[in-house]
């Protein structure tokens, strides 16, 4: 494997952050498998935290990186039609793994980063993007890194994935 995309740990994900001129914060914590469990820890009231889903197109020839506000409800159907591709469905965790080498809980939009073959598409709630502190796991749930959006679609462009933003209802 390339070493450009060995980065599947926080630190190896830290480096890589400081590598493209990355300005972060970086925070230890419990692990947290869900928004409500990162509200809990009053890690939500740190800034913008993004949801992140790891969706798949029903023929499992597309992947999807899907991030929304924590308080939205992803409507798959809705999010079909913009995207214009088949049946959504979230991904298993083998797809997970092999396609950005993270595991469930540690879904993040820097696990692009893992991501050799650019397959994965980057799809992102239009309210997402004119946020300046916006929380996300560094491929690890025992952490959260804060970033802006422009330097989070700053990594993306880096990496080469498609990025698409769209607008998803409330």
């Amino acid at each position: 494997m390339d070493e450009q995309y060995s980065v599947p740990s926080y630190s190896g994900v830290l480096s890589k952050l400081d590598e493209l001129g990355i300005a972060y914060e970086a925070e230890r914590h419990p692990a947290v498998f869900t928004i409500e469990e990162m509200d809990a820890l009053g890690i939500c009231g740190r800034g913008d935290v993004a949801k992140t889903l790891f969706l798949r197109d029903s023929g499992g020839k597309r992947h999807f990186l899907v991030m929304l506000q924590k308080d939205k409800t992803a409507d798959l159907q809705a999010l079909r039609a913009q995207l214009g591709c088949s049946r959504l469905s979230f991904a298993s965790a083998e797809r997970l793994d092999r396609c950005m080498k993270l595991t469930k809980g540690s879904v993040s939009p820097l696990g692009i980063l893992n991501d050799a073959q650019r397959a994965v598409e980057v799809v992102v709630d239009r309210d997402l993007t004119e946020k300046t502190r916006l929380g996300v796991h560094p491929n690890d749930n025992t952490a959260t890194v804060w970033l802006s959006f422009a330097d989070l679609k700053k990594i993306i462009e880096h990496n080469g994935n498609a990025l698409r933003i769209i607008d998803l209802p409330k």
